[in-house]
């Protein structure tokens, strides 16, 4: 199953352009008001999970946060990151990893994940994301899924939907909601996907 997903990513990226996948996002804005919120210095400790190609750390790069770790299980996506930032990739950690999968050797101010954890469709896989992620994070968490108007599917994998009760209810044993948001995705093929993007704070 790991293996499998991890081919399944690789190959992705490999064969496809930003414009050719749904959640391309020219500017995040709802993650940057989530960091922004959170009142974080620029030094901060922000881990951007199942970042792959995504712009969201360019921005992070370009408001002057200092200390960004971008983690995503294919090699590729972080190749095709760091090829667009050049020179600026130097200024970011980058890790190749399976969140389920992944030991953190520090802790982090911000945890922020934009579609990565509705694909822990198992309830053991779930339940190491949010271990993980309890020990991992020191203050600020925030999740982005779809929501239960949102599709079921993406990139040909099965997804778990979430409700804000859903998504609150399965971080409460460390985590305090601060607030959730509900945006409509336009993809670049012009349709719509229903994300829910949920803040926590670390109890």
């Amino acid at each position: 199953m790991k293996l499998n997903r991890k081919n399944h990513w690789e190959d992705v990226y490999k064969t496809k352009s930003p414009n050719e996948v749904s959640w391309t996002q020219e500017v995040p804005k709802i993650s940057l008001d989530f960091i922004r919120s959170f009142e974080v210095d620029k030094t901060a400790k922000i881990i951007d999970i199942g970042g792959g190609d995504s712009k969201f750390v360019d921005f992070l790069l370009d408001e002057g946060y200092e200390n960004i770790t971008v983690l995503d299980i294919s090699a590729k996506s972080l190749e095709k990151s760091q090829k667009r930032l050049g020179d600026k990739a130097k200024n970011v950690t980058w890790l190749t990893s399976d969140v389920t999968e992944f030991e953190p050797d520090t802790t982090y101010d911000v945890w922020h994940d934009r579609a990565t954890f509705h694909f822990l469709t198992q309830p053991e896989e779930v339940a190491k994301y949010i271990a993980i992620a309890t020990r991992a994070v020191s203050s600020f968490l925030t999740v982005g899924t779809f929501s239960e108007n949102g599709p079921e599917k993406c990139s040909g994998l099965e997804i778990r939907q979430y409700s804000e009760e859903k998504l609150t209810t399965a971080f409460k044993g460390g985590f305090d909601k601060i607030r959730c948001v509900a945006e409509d995705h336009a993809t670049p093929f012009g349709t719509e996907q229903n994300f829910l993007f949920c803040g926590f704070r670390k109890r």
